[in-house]
């Protein structure tokens, strides 16, 4: 970290979830200098000045333009959501190879220019492409992370908050795995306040239904619920652009804040070298540590299965 007197943002890559990103570190006041790097510098030249028209209407006093990699030496993040977009009806795992060779001139360019910071990647399939930035930047995994399921698991929270009429941030449930077709909620783990939401089932009552099929329901809806967006609206940038942003505050803050990113793993859940969704300690030094949770043996069987997803997924390419 550059020191807290000017916390310093690089973002790469100026599409919708770039600029959805941009908007709410400003709105949020999250830093204090925001460069805006893209392969059309004219592009994130107008982006710079619509965001700085905003200003005077923030509480915050951002230091807001277009850059090039040589902006990036001394920040202290460098956000990565450059990349080819999703098309309708492809899964996450087809965007793979086009990415790829997109994040080896990225990734090459950042390090170029000195930067000594913390990766913070967003481009799909994340995990992947979070552990393609790590291979590539030869950094300490715990300084390369991606949003991973922390969206995922806002969703997660946000429908159980709903069916059990509860505020979701009293809500505690995770989901772990691949941001994609494998990913599961651990549901011996998922918690209201203290109480298990497994027990509430037992207990029957108003909740009760929440639990025959409504646990199952909702999972389905939160594991569907990127491919809905887009088929409504051709893209989701909105709530990735803010689960960003929270994983910003996080890191800069210094907050010791769980959230489930895409994290190296070296042991925890008994797998290694993989990146995958996972609830972590997120800091100034990026992931201070994955926090293991106590999953049955069903969980950990879909654990593994999701992390073996992934490892063909990379070794694929």
């Amino acid at each position: 970290m550059t020191g807290t007197d000017n916390r310093k943002v690089a973002l790469v890559g100026t599409g919708m979830v770039g600029m959805s990103y941009a908007y709410s570190m400003l709105n949020q006041s999250t830093c204090d200098e925001l460069v805006l790097i893209d392969i059309d510098r004219k592009r994130a030249e107008g982006e710079a000045m619509d965001l700085n028209h905003g200003l005077a209407f923030s509480s915050s006093h951002m230091k807001i333009y277009a850059g090039e990699y040589r902006d990036c030496s001394d920040a202290d993040i460098v956000v990565i959501c450059a990349g080819v977009a999703q098309k309708p009806g492809e899964t996450r795992l087809d965007l793979l190879k086009r990415n790829a060779s997109v994040f080896q001139s990225i990734v090459r360019l950042v390090t170029e220019s000195g930067f000594n910071g913390i990766f913070l990647v967003a481009t799909n399939p994340v995990d992947i492409m979070t552990r393609i930035t790590y291979t590539l930047s030869g950094f300490n995994p715990k300084r390369v992370l991606g949003s991973g399921t922390a969206l995922d698991t806002a969703r997660l929270r946000y429908l159980l908050g709903e069916s059990l009429q509860v505020d979701p941030r009293n809500v505690h449930a995770y989901v772990m795995g691949e941001h994609g077709d494998s990913e599961f909620v651990p549901w011996s783990q998922a918690m209201v306040a203290t109480k298990p939401i497994l027990s509430l089932c037992m207990e029957g009552g108003q909740e009760e239904w929440v639990c025959r099929d409504g646990l199952k329901d909702i999972e389905e809806e939160v594991r569907g619920a990127a491919y809905r967006i887009i088929e409504a609206k051709q893209a989701t940038y909105y709530g990735i652009g803010m689960a960003l942003t929270r994983i910003t505050r996080a890191i800069l803050g210094d907050e010791n804040s769980v959230l489930t990113v895409s994290a190296m793993l070296r042991g925890e859940y008994g797998q290694s070298e993989v990146y995958a969704g996972v609830p972590c300690i997120i800091n100034k030094n990026g992931v201070q540590r994955v926090l293991p949770l106590s999953l049955t043996e069903e969980e950990m069987g879909q654990f593994n299965k999701t992390c073996s997803t992934l490892r063909e997924s990379f070794e694929g390419i």
